[in-house]
């Protein structure tokens, strides 16, 4: 129990500054987009609920900090449609400055501009790193060779370094791995270091099958982390790569989710996010920034998905509309905005009982 309270008010506080920082972000992206394209923004808030620090700037924009930190919103100026607002909020509107009479190219950059914050955020904070601190690299060492694997029949020991395969150069374990699982029962011929020695190392790969393929098996384990220096603009490349890979992985997990080839237990919500936020905080700075640039990919990514309500759904009926030469009808816009709500609440649950079982709450009760 002492340590049960320090580490829950230490999740809290991570979760708050991750959360408010990816938030902010995305918000930021939604309030610089409708300033560039001549759209007043009524208000800017972080969190929802009663505010606890407000403050109006010259333009009319109210910033707010609320009590409930679980997102937040802009409010841009004449964002409903003159046909769902009173006479009165009409009356308040400045021609010219509203969102719905802008074009609907303006009108989808303004609602783009918030996940491509979210990438650019990941983007900065990546090369960041890699800029400072070197990009991370697991070295092709051998740290583990598995009993009665062909790396052991081989004679691999702990502490071998693995410099080449049939004369081709590895850089890293991801190498080696690749390497590997592509030439099941095949024999290649290691090239290794071993005590200040170079040795040449025949061995036949393993095979094992993973999703119905036979994959090649060496039988080592790896983890041996280095940092390679870069340069500034070798670490903003490396940062929209390490952006774009996160990005995949990410889109890749999601539709074998939906496909069904891979289960939904690592979908996870608020409560799943707030313990690895302190979990995370507790390794360090760079633990944690890079945690909020891979968490800023998946709410980039996540909000484009074409679901009404999110982003990618007001994407999807301006598409529309863009094709149509006129808006979706009222009626048809209401019915996807229902459902959306209905999805994501469904969502919700789901990954809170995730996070819940995760948690082992569900095994504290049964016990």
């Amino acid at each position: 129990m002492t340590h049960a309270l320090p580490d829950l008010l230490r999740s809290a506080g991570a979760f708050v500054v991750v959360l408010g920082v990816l938030v902010f972000v995305h918000e930021l992206g939604h309030y610089l987009a409708a300033r560039w394209r001549g759209v007043k923004v009524d208000a800017f808030s972080i969190g929802f609920g009663r505010p606890i620090v407000t403050r109006t700037d010259r333009r009319g924009t109210l910033w707010k900090v609320s009590w409930i930190p679980l997102g937040g919103y802009v409010k841009l100026h004449g964002q409903e449609r003159p046909e769902d607002a009173s006479e009165a909020v009409r009356a308040a509107w400045v021609p010219g400055q509203t969102f719905h009479e802008k074009s609907v190219g303006s009108r989808a950059i303004v609602v783009a501009a918030g996940p491509a914050a979210n990438f650019l955020l990941a983007i900065v904070l990546f090369a960041f790193l890699f800029a400072v601190i070197g990009h991370p690299v697991t070295l092709p060492v051998v740290q583990t060779v598995l009993p009665s694997s062909a790396a052991a029949t081989a004679g691999l020991r702990a502490g071998d370094h693995i410099d080449a395969v049939d004369g081709q150069r590895i850089a890293d374990f991801q190498a080696l791995q690749k390497v590997v699982e592509t030439n099941p029962g095949t024999r290649l011929v290691l090239t290794l270091t071993r005590a200040g020695k170079t040795l040449t190392v025949p061995v036949v790969i393993g095979t094992h099958t993973v999703d119905g393929h036979q994959a090649g098996l060496l039988g080592v384990a790896g983890g041996l982390l280095a940092y390679r220096p870069m340069t500034l603009p070798a670490a903003i490349g490396a940062g929209v790569r390490e952006t774009w890979v996160v990005t995949a992985k990410t889109a890749q997990g999601v539709s074998q989710m939906i496909a069904g080839t891979r289960g939904t237990k690592d979908l996870g919500g608020p409560l799943r996010i707030a313990q690895l936020s302190g979990q995370v905080a507790e390794l360090g700075l760079p633990s944690l920034l890079s945690f909020i640039a891979v968490l800023s990919v998946n709410i980039g990514l996540i909000n484009l998905f074409p679901i009404p309500v999110l982003d990618g759904g007001h994407l999807l009926f301006y598409l529309f509309e863009a094709v149509r030469g006129r808006p979706l009808p009222a009626r048809a816009q209401e019915y996807g905005f229902r459902a959306g709500l209905a999805l994501l609440a469904g969502l919700f649950v789901f990954a809170t009982w995730n996070d819940l079982s995760h948690l082992g709450l569900f095994h504290w009760l049964a016990g």
